[in-house]
């Protein structure tokens, strides 16, 4: 629905998701940066505590290797890895630590075949190949309906448009599996923390900050998500209406 030029759809629902999004990722950045300033008082580098997770779970083969970037860590399933960034692999801050057990999380997840995960994994790739198609299909999906001599075939392009907005919503099903997946990584990640004693408690408390400071990520990716399906849904009813 478009107003004065605008799209109210847009306005009401896709603009606060992402100013929202814009200030978690924000959010996440600054604590990140508040908490890599302080040397922890045990000297735990962020590979330490990912291999420290590991063994405290019986989690033995994962390699740990440091890569380029910032806040690009991530556990890869494929080669069995866990990838730190420049800010964490050989960082001795609480953010670190925090961080780095929180991939180690991940890599617990697998080990113990943990459901949402593998959910997650077993979705991608039809999740990736749904986001493509979704924005071709509703285009040409409303684009054909809207041409007259082809009217008697509406309902068809109508279905077609429809489909691409069943394919976004792909999205949103990757997105909700995501988010308990990352909330019981960072709860792994505390735990193992507080049961190894890998750090005092005051730097745990940073470490609780950073990790929910991050969880608000998910949270704004999905809520991005859900946005723009609706958005989308309601562009492809009114243009049928």
């Amino acid at each position: 629905m478009y107003f004065y030029g605008f799209d109210v759809y847009y306005l009401l629902l896709v603009l606060p998701a992402m100013l929202f999004a814009l200030w978690a990722n924000a959010h996440v950045n600054s604590t990140f940066k508040r908490y890599s300033q302080m040397r922890n008082a045990r000297g735990m580098t962020g590979a330490d505590a990912a291999r420290a997770v590991l063994a405290a779970n019986g989690v033995t083969g994962v390699r740990i290797e440091r890569v380029s970037g910032n806040l690009t860590d991530h556990y890869d399933p494929r080669d069995n890895v866990i990838r730190l960034s420049d800010g964490v692999y050989d960082a001795a801050t609480p953010a670190a630590v925090g961080v780095a057990a929180h991939e180690a999380g991940h890599a617990v997840q697998y080990a113990t075949d943990y459901a949402p995960i593998k959910i997650r994994a077993a979705i991608v790739n039809v999740t990736n190949i749904g986001s493509k198609l979704s924005i071709p299909l509703i285009v040409i999906g409303l684009l054909l309906m809207s041409i007259r001599s082809l009217a008697a075939y509406s309902d068809f392009f109508y279905y077609v448009a429809l489909f691409g907005v069943l394919c976004f919503g792909l999205c949103v099903v990757f997105q909700l599996v995501t988010l308990p997946t990352e909330y019981n990584a960072s709860s792994r990640a505390k735990q193992a923390i507080e049961r190894c004693n890998l750090l005092t408690l005051d730097e745990q408390a940073g470490v609780k900050k950073v990790l929910s400071a991050a969880a608000l990520t998910y949270v704004a990716a999905l809520t991005v998500a859900i946005a723009n399906f609706l958005r989308l849904l309601m562009i492809v009813g009114r243009r049928r209406d």
